[in-house]
């Protein structure tokens, strides 16, 4: 099979984020948002990286200027989600094979949840994959709506929701998997009926399925991975989630973190089992600390720091 692509949205302005800094390069545990939703393409098998640049484009370039298998196509004025897919449109003329389209503010995608929509692709051999999750917790989300069958049949958007659709808990995450050629030609035929006048890609969709075209919904997200970013009071919420992520992980590893809420752990950290890390200590960036180790209190280990196994980093101390 074809090597994966994708289509990362990254020009959007920061204006609920109050910002000059384009909303993508805000960090989330020390990193710039985006470099997760990079990292997780990549896990998923994807080599090749297509990222849409439009606000401040030159500094979103500077910061990925050295990530493998990125270029960029240039979104010069925002007219929707599928017009800013279409500035991609020359870079993948020749793709013939599945492309993810993501997006840049949703660090907490999982590589597993793009893996599975790119296999429920191949399988139901669709030329559009949605990534969807449930939740009660659904206002001012794109509904899901399914058949008799249980089949896709549509995304309807809250403002046009009936009474039942509005109960639907089915939502759109927004992450897709599309045949890359067939996602060009239905971007050729959206049209901006909408308010906004602008161009949508959820229009897609219906489009591919009026054609004839295998469409699928598939429930492979949780909804953890749907928050986004828009505002600083959501990066805090992401920041939360992503550090509860991390330190699940390092528990069920071995770690002790006698109190997670007084501490700060970069995903990237490797500690191994056995060790110990007191309150209100912070771990930066790749840090690495051995086995049968105590770290802390008020300890501060940045991303250099390499710990040898059964060693005491004393309260108040910075290393690396």
């Amino acid at each position: 099979m074809t090597a994966p692509v994708a289509i990362v949205l990254a020009a959007g302005k920061s204006t609920r984020m109050k910002s000059a800094l384009p909303k993508v390069l805000h960090e989330v545990g020390g990193r710039p948002m985006i470099e997760y939703v990079l990292d997780g393409a990549r896990a998923a098998g994807v080599q090749r990286l297509v990222v849409i640049v439009g606000h401040a484009a030159d500094k979103v370039r500077g910061s990925l200027a050295q990530q493998p298998g990125i270029e960029f196509a240039l979104q010069a004025e925002q007219k929707g989600t599928g017009h800013a897919v279409l500035q991609a449109r020359e870079a993948l003329r020749d793709h013939r094979g599945p492309v993810f389209v993501l997006t840049g503010d949703a660090p907490l995608m999982r590589a597993e949840s793009f893996a599975a929509l790119l296999s429920d692709q191949a399988e139901h051999r669709a030329s559009c994959v949605i990534g969807t999750a449930e939740t009660e917790h659904n206002f001012g989300l794109g509904r899901i709506v399914r058949g008799p069958d249980g089949q896709f049949e549509k995304i309807v958007e809250q403002k046009d929701a009936t009474p039942a659709e509005q109960a639907i808990r089915e939502i759109n995450v927004g992450c897709y998997v599309f045949d890359c050629q067939r996602l060009f030609w239905a971007l050729e035929r959206i049209q901006p009926n909408n308010a906004q006048k602008e161009l949508y890609l959820t229009d897609c969709c219906g489009i591919l399925k009026h054609a004839g075209d295998s469409v699928v919904a598939s429930c492979r997200l949780d909804i953890t991975e749907a928050l986004g970013v828009n505002t600083r009071v959501e990066l805090a919420r992401v920041h939360q989630a992503l550090q509860q992520r991390t330190f699940t992980r390092l528990m069920l590893e071995g770690v002790t973190i006698v109190d997670p809420a007084q501490t700060v752990i970069d995903s990237r950290a490797r500690i191994c089992a056995d060790t110990i890390i007191e309150p209100f200590t912070t771990i930066a960036g790749a840090a690495e600390i051995g086995r049968d180790c105590r770290i802390g209190p008020h300890a501060h280990l940045g991303p250099h720091a390499r710990i040898p196994d059964g060693t005491r980093v004393l309260p108040f101390t910075a290393i690396g």
